[in-house]
């Protein structure tokens, strides 16, 4: 039984999602609740990483940080959380110092053995429900609230990796030498991902997003062996688990980052309502390969924020004229996340430039 909350006020996100022409692009930013803002900073200042997501109270107020200083420009909210928590809640120890770093990564298959047989996702991750059903209440349901997780493929590299990499030579020994333990594992995550995403929506939130940051380390022949099938089992039993759990039917987006030869696939095999895509594709080139199958989510360069208004308007003014050329439903976003050093006031100006240049009116 989800809990009572405000009515919605603004459902452009939603209707985008479902496929729906809307009258001017819905927009957010991944990370938009970060380390760019000051206002999140002078949190961070008295309050380590996962502390502030561990605590329902924190999580809330900087999940609420961005809506409140763009009122009216934002149409979504998403939970302040980390795609390492699930990780976590498998057993593993992970510190952010300032990056991620797992002090006993999984070397072989054998240390498999050393994470939870069983993940009661209810115990181990309520803090984020509890943050979710809070944060939906106090939006007031100006905004929908975005719940997440990581993909298999992504959180399987940070698990064995250590941490982030450049070369994923541990995570790719893994899948070449021990393929079958590799699908295992994967597997394994991909279970707690389900019950992480459907506990999210009972706790309230109204959309999912799963990202797969590092689909792109893999070539498509691989992709379509270690990241595709878990990407398909999530959203096959998400859904299934929302319709016999009597659940809100919820849109769910698929970021997988650098996949761009996998659009197609994706939109006709995945299950997913929105794809992501990073700013290596022409938004023309990917309504034509995917036609009006999905909703598609994206994909400014981010590193354009710190090239000025002109150059900011100039690119905001490409994307909606790519996104617009084709039929089907946009969410206008960035192509990855929003990094630590933009000026809060230039991405206030790519909002601006967005609602002008969007609008169908």
């Amino acid at each position: 039984m989800t809990p009572d909350f405000p009515p919605l006020k603004n459902d452009l996100l939603l209707r985008a999602a479902r496929g729906e022409v809307t009258e001017r692009a819905p927009v957010w930013v991944m990370r938009q609740a970060g380390r760019y803002l000051p206002e999140f900073r002078k949190v961070r200042e008295s309050h380590e990483f996962f502390e502030v997501c561990r605590s329902p109270e924190l999580a809330s107020e900087v999940t609420l940080q961005p809506i409140e200083r763009y009122t009216g420009l934002l149409d979504a909210s998403i939970i302040f959380s980390d795609i390492l928590v699930i990780p976590q809640a498998m057993g593993m120890e992970v510190q952010m110092n300032p990056g991620p770093y797992f002090p006993h990564p999984l070397d072989t298959p054998t240390d498999v053995e050393k994470l939870a047989s069983v993940v009661d996702v209810d115990k181990e991750l309520n803090y984020v429900f509890q943050a979710i059903t809070r944060t939906r209440k106090c939006l007031g349901g100006e905004v929908p609230l975005i719940g997440f997780c990581g993909a298999p493929w992504t959180l399987f590299g940070y698990m064995i990796e250590g941490g982030g990499s450049k070369t994923y030579q541990k995570a790719k020994t893994w899948i070449f030498k021990y393929p079958e333990e590799s699908k295992a594992l994967l597997a394994k995550i991909a279970d707690v991902c389900v019950d992480f995403l459907v506990g999210q929506v009972k706790a309230g939130a109204q959309l999912l997003q799963v990202f797969d940051s590092t689909a792109g380390e893999l070539s498509p022949h691989d992709f379509s062996i270690f990241s595709f099938p878990t990407l398909k089992y999530i959203s096959t039993n998400v859904r299934r688990r929302l319709v016999e759990e009597n659940l809100p039917a919820t849109p769910m987006t698929l970021f997988a980052k650098g996949a761009n030869h996998a659009l197609g696939l994706l939109a006709e095999h995945s299950g997913y309502d929105v794809l992501g895509l990073d700013w290596c594709i022409d938004p023309v080139e990917a309504r034509r390969i995917v036609g009006k199958k999905v909703a598609l989510q994206g994909n400014m360069d981010p590193n354009v924020l710190y090239g000025g208004r002109d150059a900011i308007e100039s690119a905001v003014q490409r994307m909606c004229q790519g996104f617009q050329a084709g039929e089907g439903g946009w969410i206008a976003n960035l192509g990855h996340g929003i990094t630590p050093g933009v000026d809060p006031e230039d991405l206030k100006w790519f909002f601006e430039c967005v609602h002008k240049y969007s609008s169908r009116s």
